[in-house]
């Protein structure tokens, strides 16, 4: 089943506000949570409906349902245990699940899309972000200082640094390696920022 961050997000919105409500949410109540149109969110609700994620009586209010196993998308893995990096440590199996939309997906309160980059480059090596992995942005328009962002310079060029505003009110964008030099700038434009990376071997 191939869902969109944005049809996970509804059809995980669903699935809560009936296991809290005791019922479905109707469609202005999903658009309400969004901040998109009733349009928006009918045209969602088709697309998880014709995907099977979703079943709905077109006739009666209230009555969007999660198909079982629907939240089961292909961003889920079993989770069977901790594996001993440093020290072994004792066997220890669990019967569990790996939700990688939960993972990656935008902070709590927030339901900004997500979208994925290549790494090309060593400037963030020291924090573990090598050339060749991706990292799962949630796009935004402003960061905190600490935050891994996707920045537009002044010159068009683009660039994953760690965001920093300075007592001057010019920006520092770190690099995590000591070969790169701090970029310096009156100002950016913030892309998003970063909430996790994925390396595949």
């Amino acid at each position: 089943m191939n869902l969109t961050p944005k049809q996970l997000r509804i059809l995980d919105f669903i699935r809560t506000h009936r296991e809290t409500q005791g019922f479905s949410p109707t469609m202005q109540e999903i658009a309400d949570e969004f901040e998109v149109s009733k349009v928006t969110v009918f045209e969602h609700v088709e697309a998880l409906v014709t995907k099977g994620a979703l079943e709905r009586d077109a006739n009666k209010a209230r009555s969007l349902c999660p198909v079982e196993e629907a939240s089961k998308n292909e961003l889920s893995f079993p989770l069977v245990g901790r594996i001993a990096a440093g020290r072994p440590i004792e066997k220890c199996e669990d019967d569990g699940e790996l939700n990688l939309g939960e993972i990656f997906g935008p902070r709590k309160g927030r339901h900004g899309e997500m979208f994925a980059l290549q790494v090309e480059g060593e400037s963030m090596r020291d924090e573990g972000i090598f050339d060749g992995d991706y990292v799962i942005v949630e796009k935004r328009q402003t960061a905190r200082n600490g935050e891994r962002v996707v920045a537009l310079l002044p010159d068009g060029e683009t660039t994953l640094k760690t965001f920093f505003r300075e007592k001057d009110g010019t920006i520092r964008l770190q690099p995590a390696n000591p070969e790169f030099e701090p970029i310096i700038v009156r100002d950016c434009k913030i892309q998003g920022v970063v909430t996790g990376v994925m390396r595949r071997y």
